[in-house]
């Protein structure tokens, strides 16, 4: 499924820079070294340099909000179990067996899978 959604991002950039190279050629230039480079091969390098710009920052921010998002999740179990601790101090005997049940259970899976 992932690989078929970068196929068809390709594609799509791909089917984007042709449209930009062929409809707006005169009023697109790139700046390197302070020489305009006009024409098709300034939009070219102008889109190619915007497409790994983009990507590079959609990398960062997808690091950035996946550790925000970590944070923000271990932050809502913790109050949720806050609560739950002091809202209903009663399931506290039920609970104690059931989480080591949970440890007995993880450990029986962690040898399964060795």
């Amino acid at each position: 499924m992932l690989k078929r959604l970068a196929l068809v991002l390709a594609i799509l950039l791909v089917i984007f820079l042709l449209w930009f190279l062929v409809a707006l050629p005169t009023g697109s230039f790139a700046t390197i070294n302070g020489r305009m480079i006009t024409g098709p091969l300034g939009s070219a390098l102008g889109v190619i340099l915007t497409a790994v710009i983009l990507f590079c920052v959609a990398i960062l921010l997808a690091f950035v909000f996946a550790g925000v998002g970590l944070i923000v999740l271990g932050s809502l179990v913790l109050v949720g179990f806050i609560l739950a601790a002091v809202a209903l101090p009663f399931l506290l005997p039920i609970l104690i067996p059931l989480f080591i049940v949970w440890i007995v259970c993880i450990f029986a899976g962690r040898s399964k899978s060795k």
